[in-house]
């Protein structure tokens, strides 16, 4: 948690985890917001919103509510994501447990994700609570008599990350003959320190200078090109395919490529150049 008086938006659904966040930062003696977000996927979603501001009122914390417009189909969770981060305020932190970290981890790992992937959310003021359990903040909540919502979403398996929750860890706890929780978090955090490192190698290398990037050591330079591809505008890095493209044209095996939907890299004078089209 930041010190005691600092200010902390909390994003809340009425779930424990979220619950928690907001009760333990009030506890820390943060000046704590709570901001619900409400999706509109469920019929009664709206009420929600009353049982967040209830017991933000309890526990002496401030509320605020957003709304999102969310269409069944597609991509579902992914949508749902992007539009309620896009409606929360920079910096918020989240409720996030160590078995979601474990979760993220195994689901990067599904997805191909290479080192910063597995490194799953950062420690910090953003994601407070990374080091209790589900079943911790389900249990704070409980000793406090606080009643939170049940969002049936958490157990659609139509959504990776709940198959990976109700069934892939069960059954790694099973092979291991242990929790693989703990073990999960403390893999991402180790690849963690690794990536900061070497980021801070790559900071060196100028990834618009085509001399520096051929210079440089493939994996210093992967990372270079994906923390330039990244800045700005553009959250989230490429893919392995789409930096290896981009060294193709530093290397002068093309002149340019289109490294995801919406960015164009070519080479001029020895120079890279990043370009947003339609």
């Amino acid at each position: 948690m930041p010190p005691a008086g600092s200010h902390i938006d909390c994003a809340v659904s009425g779930g424990p985890d979220s619950v928690a966040l907001m009760i333990l930062a009030v506890h820390a003696g943060c000046e704590v917001t709570a901001i619900h977000v409400d999706h509109g996927l469920r019929e009664g979603s709206g009420r929600e919103a009353g049982v967040v501001a209830s017991i933000a009122s309890r526990f002496g914390a401030g509320f605020e509510a957003a709304q999102v417009d969310i269409t069944n189909g597609a991509n579902l969770e992914a949508r749902a994501r992007d539009a309620r981060m896009k409606a929360l305020p920079a910096g918020v932190s989240t409720g996030h447990t160590m078995d979601d970290q474990a979760e993220t981890v195994l689901m990067s790992l599904l997805r191909g994700s290479g080192l910063d992937g597995v490194s799953a959310m950062k420690p910090g003021v953003r994601h407070p609570i990374l080091n209790l359990r589900r079943a911790e903040t389900i249990q704070l909540c409980k000793m406090l008599g606080v009643e939170t919502v049940d969002d049936p979403t958490n157990t659609d398996n139509r959504f990776l990350r709940n198959r990976v929750r109700h069934q892939l860890i069960p059954l790694c706890c099973e092979i291991a003959s242990r929790d693989v929780v703990p073990l999960l978090a403390r893999h991402a955090l180790l690849a963690r320190e690794e990536s900061d490192f070497l980021d801070d190698l790559a900071k060196d290398i100028d990834p618009c200078d085509v001399n520096a990037l051929n210079g440089a050591g493939k994996v210093i330079a992967r990372r270079a090109i994906r923390e330039w591809l990244r800045s700005g505008e553009y959250r989230y890095p490429p893919d392995l395919a789409g930096v290896e493209r981009v060294l193709s044209v530093a290397a002068g095996e093309c002149e340019g490529t289109d490294v995801v939907p919406g960015i164009h890299v070519s080479r001029s004078r020895g120079m890279l150049t990043k370009t947003r089209y339609e």
